[in-house]
């Protein structure tokens, strides 16, 4: 089966926090990068970075929830942002490796990841679903698929409809978001305000292209709690057909398995800090091994997706206050493949098995040898000692000559 796919890799460095925890005091999350709290019907101060982002939010299903439109808020008819909703009662919390899962009577499930960006998912699960915020900053509309939130410090988050449904904003902060069944209503921060590759990546996740995003802690963000393994690594799916990990990780290199059981291309963003790799400014990525080529503009990494003709990548300074890069790589190929984000000044590491004596090391043939330095001369190693030796007898010999 073929499948084209697009990556997209921010790397990005953080300040240092705790590793998430679930808390045992009360009902909520607090993580490395976002905490909120749980009532009885709605997510109460949802915090990123250490800034509340989001007062409240409440779900509730379209035919429940007053408003225009006979029978309540449809997706038809437009999200009204003057209804004020009840929200449905909140059934089952959890949370596993940089994630909490929230999910409501009405049948959506919330999911909060524990990332730089504390990407927010609401899918609407059990049919059409009206999911109300109010937010801290203000609230203006772009189109009817998002709504962007900008605070007194500057900071910008977006509300993105993903699917069926439309989104609007009130003068005084309140978002109201209209999905139907299977769609999504997805939220990012931002450090500062988005730049123009941020909203492209917006573009993606709002009109399907996206599939996931990725996120690599490095050594700085981990300073303080994280205990590595899962909590390095953040994984936010926008669809069903989609799954990446990274597999395994070094200075100089990334590696992650990015895999899809439907052909068609997708976007997966990767944020990654700049502390886990060795330099951000001279990255290059291989696809199953082979170098990809690199794209000037994101139009070409959409093509490297629609068309599947070659694999690219694209290299795009972030606006984060955060020292950051974001490379997107356009895959095409078979379901699974392997992708690689190396430093290409690096060349890769060489390995004894790779047929050069490393000095001290196993060569071509499977034969240990010596570096040369052990004093013997050129005849090879021991022969000296050897030598020695045979000359010692000599000398015996006329010893015992000369006796006689």
């Amino acid at each position: 089966m073929i499948l084209t796919a697009v990556l997209v890799v921010s790397l990005i460095g953080a300040a240092a926090a705790p590793a998430a925890t679930q808390e045992a005091e009360a009902e909520g999350y607090s993580g490395a990068f976002i905490e909120f709290e749980t009532a009885n019907a709605a997510v109460n101060d949802y915090t990123v970075n250490g800034q509340v982002v989001v007062d409240s939010l409440r779900v509730q299903s379209a035919g429940e929830a007053g408003g225009s439109g006979e029978g309540g808020v449809g997706v038809g008819v437009g999200a009204d942002s003057t209804v004020s909703i009840d929200g449905a009662a909140v059934q089952s919390q959890s949370s596993g490796s940089a994630r909490a899962s929230v999910a409501f009577e009405s049948g959506a499930q919330l999911e909060a990841n524990d990332n730089r960006r504390g990407v927010v998912r609401i899918t609407a699960d059990g049919g059409d679903q009206v999911v109300q915020a109010n937010v801290s900053g203000d609230a203006s509309q772009e189109g009817d698929g998002r709504v962007v939130v900008s605070g007194d410090d500057g900071a910008q988050g977006t509300f993105i409809v993903v699917g069926e449904g439309n989104i609007s904003a009130s003068g005084d902060g309140q978002v109201t978001a209209a999905v139907g069944e299977g769609g999504q209503v997805v939220y990012r921060q931002y450090d500062g305000e988005r730049s123009d590759s941020e909203q492209q990546q917006e573009q993606f996740i709002q009109d399907g292209t996206a599939a996931a995003e990725l996120f690599v802690r490095g050594a700085a963000d981990s300073e303080g709690g994280s205990d590595g393994g899962d909590n390095e690594t953040s994984v936010v799916t926008y669809d069903g057909d989609t799954s990446a990990e990274v597999t395994s990780r070094s200075e100089s290199q990334i590696n992650a398995t990015v895999e899809r059981t439907q052909q068609q291309g997708k976007v997966v963003i990767v944020t990654v800090a700049e502390s886990a790799v060795q330099s951000a400014e001279s990255l290059e990525v291989l696809i199953d091994g082979e170098a990809a080529a690199q794209a000037n503009s994101y139009g070409e990494i959409q093509q490297s997706a629609e068309e599947g003709d070659e694999p690219r990548y694209l290299v795009r300074q972030s606006s984060s206050a955060e020292a950051a890069v974001d490379v997107v790589v356009g895959i095409d190929g078979f379901s699974e493949r392997q992708l690689s984000i190396q430093d290409a000044n690096d060349g890769g590491e060489s390995t004894p098995t790779e047929g050069m004596d490393d000095g001290n090391g196993t060569d071509g043939d499977g034969e240990t040898d010596t570096d040369g330095d052990d004093g013997s001369s050129g005849d090879g190693p021991g022969f000296g000692a050897l030598a020695g030796l045979v000359a010692l007898a000599a000398a015996l010999v006329a010893a015992a000559t000369r006796r006689r």
